[in-house]
């Protein structure tokens, strides 16, 4: 048996199926990963994501500490509470953890919230103490708080319904922006590609809050959707897509670096880049019947790579994937499926923004 969030119950509750994900017994689907997959693009979708690590950063020199630690800058969020993605880089640029970070709030103007993955949370906080011994920094990980993630076009309205103290906030939030209402954070972010909002509350208010977005019709959903929804949207899966053996610079991330700050991994990012990089991320659509996954064969016209992620998209109908391709202009591809070759189209990613296909 592995960790349990404070929503287990009501997962037990309505008889989801859970699975081990990074030590914690999660939900993998409810019913039908389609069904799941189809309510967040269509209407809303609600998924338990508090096996996520949070982090509080304070103390003076919290705001240089994060450009030191991240190879996007912090700098860049002018608006209170917002949000800022970036890598985490060691000193071979290469990708320790991608996370979110947030900016303080006017009712919290001291306190940084960093978001980082659950199975990396060992490593991270180790990485991140040590990087904070020349700054004057205080981190506290936050294991009192759980978070929700209600995803879908009706997101906000529906928990507006199940909770109308929220309505104001909800809606005056920006994309990617968070704010406090009391012991609650509220933000408008998510990992889907539509609209929502991922929401911090108390371990123990999470499971009567579960319960009335039940009753404004969410539906809930596992980790099944959630993969499908992130691959559609384009949203890289930390140890499929990039991991401390991967450049951000192949991993698409290279718009998340800032360059003109000083991080942790930037002369070997500049080493990189001067030298040309070698490989490159894109997104796959398999023209024939099939099933991709990852760490299968591609063969393009520059040389071999491999899928880092794949599954079948219920948006487009098709088997979808990342892979790992030697840079070059090739835009048609071959993925090998039990021996054989089937033919796949090179294409950039998202394959789905806001519920509409982009290719």
């Amino acid at each position: 048996m592995g960790r349990q969030t404070a929503l287990f119950p009501e997962h037990q509750a309505l008889k989801a199926r859970i699975v081990d994900f990074g030590g914690w017994d999660m939900p993998v689907q409810y019913d039908s990963v389609l069904e799941e997959h189809h309510a967040v693009r269509r209407s809303a979708g609600m998924f338990d994501v508090s096996h996520m690590t949070f982090v509080d950063l304070t103390g003076p020199d919290a705001r240089a500490y994060l450009r030191r630690l991240l190879a996007n800058d912090v700098e860049r969020l002018k608006t209170p509470g917002k949000a800022l993605y970036s890598g985490m880089l060691n000193e071979q640029g290469r990708v320790i953890d991608d996370l979110i970070v947030y900016a303080p709030t006017v009712a919290n103007p001291e306190l940084w919230r960093v978001v980082v993955n659950c199975g990396t949370r060992e490593k991270d906080l180790a990485w991140m103490q040590a990087q904070a011994v020349n700054f004057r920094v205080s981190l506290k990980e936050r294991e009192d708080l759980a978070m929700i993630a209600i995803q879908g076009p009706e997101a906000r309205a529906r928990v507006a319904t199940a909770r109308p103290a929220l309505k104001a906030l909800a809606d005056g939030l920006d994309v990617f922006q968070g704010a406090e209402a009391g012991d609650w954070f509220v933000a408008r972010t998510g990992y889907t590609g539509e609209d929502g909002l991922e929401i911090l509350l108390p371990n123990g208010e999470a499971g009567a809050f579960w319960r009335d977005l039940l009753a404004a019709g969410v539906k809930p959903c596992g980790l099944g959707a959630r993969d499908t929804l992130r691959l559609e949207a384009g949203m890289n899966l930390y140890g499929n897509d990039m991991d401390e053996t991967v450049s951000p610079l192949v991993a698409n991330m290279g718009w998340t670096i800032a360059w003109d700050h000083d991080f942790i991994g930037k002369p070997a990012l500049e080493a990189e880049k001067a030298n040309g990089v070698k490989q490159r991320l894109v997104g796959l659509i398999l023209e024939e019947k099939g099933v991709l996954r990852s760490h299968m064969k591609v063969i393009t016209a520059d040389g071999e790579g491999e899928t880092t992620s794949g599954t079948f998209s219920p948006t487009l109908e098709r088997a979808i994937a990342f892979a790992r391709i030697p840079a070059g202009t090739a835009d048609r591809a071959e993925v090998e499926i039990r021996g054989k070759r089937l033919p796949a189209r090179i294409v950039r990613a998202p394959f789905v923004r806001n519920g509409k296909p982009q290719h």
